[in-house]
């Protein structure tokens, strides 16, 4: 059950931002930077540490709307699966894993991070702007994540998820936008 008695009884994020709009358009404007953009990791690998993070967290929401965005964009429900269970497992994903790495101390312990960790990710072959995409990624999610929990949205795409846009007819994962998105449900 939400915890704001004006959201219905199984409240999906799009209720949250419909009734409460302030600061809704930066926020999709800023998602579409930190996922969209050009950077040096794909869009799916974004997605999928978007979906990693919200699984550290146990957001169910945000895990299974962004697990549904990384397999639209190419990741396997297997590799995320065994992801969540266990990261040293997942095979394919090999040089994105010291990323992994710190995306998950970066989530649960930030202050212990040393140069040591990000060292790890330069050894793998990635740049600075690399473990900075890392960064925004996984600290958005920590965000977007509180903010889910702290008010109560309680959708779960599990079983549900022929209502995600990236499940309907003919959704093309590229043409997707974040603001679109904060746009439609802020003005309906």
């Amino acid at each position: 059950m939400p915890f704001l008695p004006s959201l219905p009884e199984t409240a999906h994020l799009s209720d949250l931002f419909g009734q409460f709009p302030r600061g809704v358009a930066p926020l999709m404007e800023y998602t579409d930077a930190v996922l969209r953009d050009e950077g040096e990791l794909s869009i799916a690998e974004r997605e999928l540490i978007a979906t990693y993070t919200s699984a550290l967290n146990a957001c169910t929401f945000c895990y299974g709307a962004h697990r549904i965005y990384a397999e639209a964009f190419g990741i396997s429900e297997e590799m995320i699966e065994t992801l969540v269970a266990d990261p040293d497992a997942v095979e394919g994903l090999d040089k994105l894993k010291p990323i992994l790495r710190y995306v998950q101390k970066l989530n649960t312990l930030p202050a212990k991070i040393v140069p040591a960790d990000a060292q790890a990710v330069y050894d793998a072959g990635w740049s600075e702007e690399a473990l900075y995409e890392a960064t925004l990624v996984c600290s958005l999610f920590n965000m977007m994540n509180r903010i889910i929990e702290g008010t109560g949205v309680n959708f779960d795409y599990a079983g549900n998820e022929g209502v995600h846009s990236m499940n309907k007819d003919a959704a093309d994962p590229a043409s997707h936008t974040y603001s679109a998105y904060g746009k439609r449900i802020t003005t309906e």
